[in-house]
């Protein structure tokens, strides 16, 4: 986002210094908000004070002149709670900048140097309080060789130091990358000039803020030298991204940037994860819509979803990965049935999940406070937090101490190693309740350091003087209201409000006028002043020496750490996954290698808490090579769509390593789900619903496999009945195909015609949903019976939903009349013609007229052409005839 201020010019002639300073560091940050650092403010200017001044709802001013003679705006944030501000900037997607002071004003030559310590964006926020959540918040690249070639996208958590690539096929065209968009949703997104303008068009519609990727690793080369320069290696096998360049390239771009916005080396960025095709079960993002995986369809916070459900994680960590797991399951039987075993072990063991829970709920979100330390700007109360949740490794290790543990929790009790040496540091040095932040001083505990300790009773010593004073000097003068107070700019004073000024004593010197009164200072108190004042001084910069001591020491211990954070996400995740299980009475799936999906009393995960009166279990059963295609019919409301959504999110769940609801299920392993579900218009892109639907289906028919699932609802029925029905005909046979196998489908259908393809096509089967029909009502049994249906009951939905009576008799009326073949009662009369305009066929000369034009006249005799005659009127008559 374009938010720079407007430059003065080039002639700073008129300015103050520190104005010429702040526009020539301007200059070079044109593309952000410039917060400059001026004694307790950080103060924007120009263009920068309108913008802060109207998104934060703060006053503005103006200060100094610009070379044309005009007031600069002003607008300025206090320093003490510029976080705050910094978030709602950056959560509107500005840039910000932040100018320190780097050196001591007192010790300056004319102006006080100051530099940008610090560039935050969307997609580069660290601070725990400008983060909005604890879910991961990703830096995203998108890098690619040619136009039309491969696309590599990085991931980068700056948060966590967690860094995902991934190759975004051509052939799939914007649908892939709009997924990855909906899978990671990152906050900012870095993008080269050479991509088409529709890509950046699909990642600002995902509300994602675009950034100019800049000139860092431009080409392959430099881009690997990048890399290997950061994670000190000789070349990138390790992370399996030698072939492929555009991954590279992506890659170095998203951590050039993120180094070059922090001025800091990143160094708990440690590993890249591949993410390769083949590697995961694919979901696309209108499946993860449809299937409300991550978010409801409507968008809405509170709405549940699968991960609402089934993240009952105590952690950060935990949650993170459960979030991860469901928007990537796995292909892979073995990994999964590890991820089962997990579970299981926590399911059946109820005691000792609970006492790991309630372990796991006293643990603080070390993943992040781990990369906060790499970026020395973890806080005072991010070390005793950490000191802390080290102490209880002990306690969570011995809990789990089991030698029947499964192998996968067995590897995660590993990772929770205490290396012994960070949390002694820690207590060492940090005050038990120290401040938020450490610039606020009291961070350092008292006999960590002898100097400092010293400085401490020189400071107290001189402030009990301070307060001893102003007690004297109340008796002094009679003014029960004077007070002695303190600011940087004037430092001591005593201030008298204006009805006492009358009996201020001839030896106060005045030193400011306040809009309540005077404030003066006195000889002794000019002395002690000197004093307190170097010695608070000394004792801030010591202290803040001492503490970025600390975190450089800490440091050292980042990888520990981010090993501990990994174990603790895992066996968290497994943990909630098994609490969801127990508490919805989910069972542990059968996963395997074929192509079929056998599920026994399935339910519906999101739907089932909130059914009363319960829900209604069903099963499925679908193979590739048998019951391939379910045709589903039915009355509207029956059912078909939860149905068709649950065993969805069933096998969801169970490549994701999670219990699922039903009594038994098996799930061969599926390597694409597809939805096409709902109706939604684009109007942006003026797309009607009817368009949508078949660029969803477009997607589906050309990117499925005989291992996908597919999910299709009313396939057709935005447009006429005739094309609509053709339409979903024409999808059926080519998803039964000719060959032995095909992709597992649901198909849900009002076309109730279409049932008739269970007797041309081998592998398709009818069902449709019970209803109860007692001629008053209708009753809906949600129990899905082989066979097909020719009723849909709409109009009894209709009389559901509260439309006028007078329209609910009219509709039955006219079905009875319709049903009797009467029509509506009465001749059908013509409103309208549509006319078919076609191009006129080309025009074929007949052969008698070719004949005509090769003769000559001139040259034939009377009974020539009287031969010739007859002949021409015999070939026309023929050809008439024909």
């Amino acid at each position: 986002m374009a938010n720079g201020a407007e430059h003065p010019g080039p002639n700073h002639g008129r300015l103050t210094p520190a104005m010429a300073q702040y526009w020539a560091i301007k200059e070079q940050y044109r593309d952000a908000i410039l917060l400059f650092h001026i004694g307790d403010f950080y103060e924007t200017f120009g263009g920068d004070a309108e913008t802060v001044s109207r998104e934060l709802e703060i006053t503005l001013t103006s200060r100094s002149k610009d070379s044309g003679g005009q007031k600069i705006p002003l607008a300025g944030v206090p320093c003490h709670s510029v976080e705050g501000y910094i978030a709602r900037l950056i959560a509107k997607g500005y840039k910000v900048a932040i100018c320190d002071q780097v050196e001591d004003a007192k010790n300056a030559k004319g102006i006080v140097r100051r530099e940008v310590v610090r560039i935050i964006t969307p997609g580069t926020v660290i601070d725990e309080g400008m983060i909005g959540s604890s879910g991961a918040r990703y830096l995203m690249a998108v890098a690619s060789l040619e136009r039309n070639s491969v696309m590599g996208l990085a991931f980068l958590d700056i948060t966590t130091g967690e860094f995902v690539v991934t190759t975004c096929p051509s052939d799939r065209g914007t649908a892939a990358l709009t997924s990855e968009l909906t899978r990671y949703r990152p906050s900012e997104c870095l993008m080269p000039e050479y991509l088409s303008a529709e890509l950046g068009d699909i990642v600002k519609q995902s509300g994602v803020v675009i950034t100019a990727a800049g000139n860092c690793a431009t080409d392959p080369a430099s881009a690997r030298k990048i890399l290997i320069d950061h994670f000190k290696g000789s070349d990138l096998s390790d992370f399996g991204i030698e072939s492929a360049p555009s991954v590279v390239m992506a890659a170095a771009m998203v951590l050039c940037y993120a180094k070059e916005t922090q001025r800091l080396d990143l160094t708990h960025v440690q590993q890249i994860f591949y993410r390769q095709a083949g590697e995961a079960c694919l979901i696309d993002g209108i499946t993860l819509r449809n299937l409300e995986i991550l978010e409801s369809i409507r968008g809405r916070s509170g709405d549940p979803t699968l991960l609402s459900l089934l993240d009952r994680s105590m952690t950060p960590m935990g949650g993170r990965l459960i979030r991860s797991m469901l928007a990537v399951p796995l292909v892979s039987p073995a990994a999964i049935n590890r991820r089962l075993d997990t579970v299981e072990y926590f399911s059946r063991k109820t005691a000792v999940r609970a006492r790991v829970r309630e372990i796991l709920g006293e643990l603080a979100d070390i993943s992040r406070i781990a990369g906060r330390i790499a970026c020395t700007n973890a806080g005072p109360r991010d070390l005793i937090a950490l000191a802390r949740t080290l102490g209880q490794l002990s306690a969570l290790r011995e809990t789990l101490d089991d030698p029947s543990l499964p192998v996968e929790l067995a590897g995660s009790c590993g990772d929770l190693v205490d290396e012994g040496w960070i949390a002694p540091l820690i207590l060492n040095a940090i005050a038990d309740d120290p401040p938020a932040l450490a610039r606020n001083g009291g961070v350092i505990r008292e006999g960590y350091h002898p100097l400092l300790d010293e400085l401490r009773s020189r400071a107290a010593s001189g402030r009990e003087w301070i307060i001893t004073l102003q007690q004297h000097e109340r008796e002094k003068t009679g003014i029960k209201s004077l007070k002695v107070g303190y600011n940087s700019v004037f430092g001591y004073y005593i201030e008298v409000t204006k009805p006492n000024l009358a009996l201020v004593p001839p030896t106060y010197q005045r030193k400011q006028t306040t809009a309540s009164g005077e404030r003066f200072t006195i000889p002794e108190l000019k002395e002690q002043e000197a004093l307190i004042a170097t010695a608070e001084d000394r004792l801030s910069s010591l202290e803040q020496e001492l503490y970025m001591d600390v975190l450089r020491k800490l440091n050292d211990g980042v990888p520990s750490l981010q090993s501990v954070a990994r174990g603790i996400a895992a066996i968290d995740a497994a943990a909630a996954l098994a609490e969801a299980a127990v508490l919805h009475q989910y069972t542990r799936p059968v996963i395997d290698e074929t192509q079929d999906i056998l599920i026994r009393e399935g339910r519906h995960p999101v739907v089932e808490p909130g059914m009363k009166g319960g829900f209604v279990p069903n099963d499925t059963v679908l193979s590739s090579s048998d019951s391939q295609i379910l045709i589903i019919t039915g009355a509207n409301m029956a059912g078909k769509s939860t149905y068709m959504r649950s065993v969805a999110l069933t096998v969801v769940m169970a490549q994701a390593g999670s219990f699922v609801p039903a009594a038994h299920a098996r799930v061969g392993i599926v390597d694409r789900i597809f939805t096409r579900v709902g109706a939604f218009d684009d109007l942006a892109s003026g797309q009607s619903t009817f368009m949508v639907e078949m660029i969803e289906l477009a997607n589906i028919l050309n990117n499925v496999t005989p291992r996908s699932l597919v999910i299709l609802d009313e396939i057709g029925r935005g447009t006429s009945t005739l094309d609509g029905y053709c339409i979903a005909r024409a999808v059926l046979d080519f998803l039964h195909g000719r060959g032995a196998s095909g992709p597992k489908t649901l198909f849900a259908t009002h076309f109730h015609e279409i049932a008739s393809a269970e007797n041309d096509l081998k592998r398709v089967r009818t069902y449709h949903f019970a209803v109860k029909d007692t001629g008053n009502d209708v009753i809906f049994l949600r129990k899905l019976i082989p066979g097909a249906t020719d009723r849909s009951y709409g109009i009894h939905v209709a009389s559901l939903a509260g439309l006028p009576g007078r329209v609910i008799t009219r509709a039955s009326a006219l079905m009875e009349d319709l049903i009797r073949g009467e029509g509506g009662g009465g001749p059908r009369l013509q409103r309208y013609t549509q006319m078919l305009l076609v191009d006129a066929p080309p025009l074929i000369e007949h052969p008698v007229v070719s004949d005509l034009k090769k003769i000559d006249p001139d040259q034939l005799t009377p009974r020539d052409a009287l031969g010739i005659l007859y002949e021409l009127k015999k070939r026309a008559g023929e050809r008439k005839r024909d």
